[in-house]
């Protein structure tokens, strides 16, 4: 009998400082609207900057995924980041994702994530079709939040101020399984790749 192993949902990501975490934490409490149903806060420990999602892999090709990872940071030192402003996509009014914003050091945040992009695409991944842009999701909008609670939520986004000096030390990638429950996602590290 052959044993079937079940797909794993992966994305390469950069994991964020406890420090960082509750900065966004923070700055979730003050984007708080009146009624809140259909807006999705995301964990604070759940979020991380993304720089490659799979979607669903075979189990069997994590080792190669984390070859292709570990070639693809090949002579990147440590960096840092920045959170900078807040905004929504894909627009203001038309809002379905809050984020965090990052300033720093972007050229070198762009590179990597280049760099990573074409070294999974040899095993035959896609290439991602839109241009990169690098930012931590605080929130989700389903289709049911008004206009008036997205314009609230705007006018709030346009105010909330973020903390120029709070930094994110990069010094490391990551490669993440997320587990889907009722509940929320759940990330779990399945492997860490030190920049040097």
């Amino acid at each position: 009998m052959i044993e079937r192993v079940s797909p794993i949902r992966a994305f390469i990501a950069i994991e964020l400082a406890e420090s960082v975490k509750r900065e966004l934490s923070s700055l979730q409490r003050q984007l708080q609207v009146q009624p809140s149903e259909g807006i999705k806060w995301v964990a604070p420990e759940g979020i991380h900057l993304t720089l490659k999602f799979f979607g669903w892999v075979a189990p069997d090709r994590i080792e190669q995924i984390k070859s292709a990872i570990a070639k693809s940071i090949a002579g990147t030192g440590p960096f840092e980041l920045r959170l900078s402003n807040l905004g929504a996509f894909p627009s203001m009014k038309r809002m379905n994702v809050v984020w965090c914003g990052l300033s720093g050091d972007l050229p070198k945040l762009n590179m990597l994530q280049q760099s990573i992009e074409k070294w999974v695409s040899l095993l035959g991944f896609p290439t991602e079709s839109r241009a990169f842009s690098p930012h931590l999701t605080l929130a989700r909008l389903r289709d049911e939040v008004t206009s008036e609670v997205k314009q609230k939520l705007a006018l709030k986004i346009t105010r909330t101020k973020v903390d120029p000096d709070l930094t994110i030390q990069v010094g490391s990638v990551s490669l993440m399984q997320s587990t889907l429950f009722p509940t929320g996602a759940v990330y779990t590290e399945l492997a860490r790749f030190p920049l040097s």
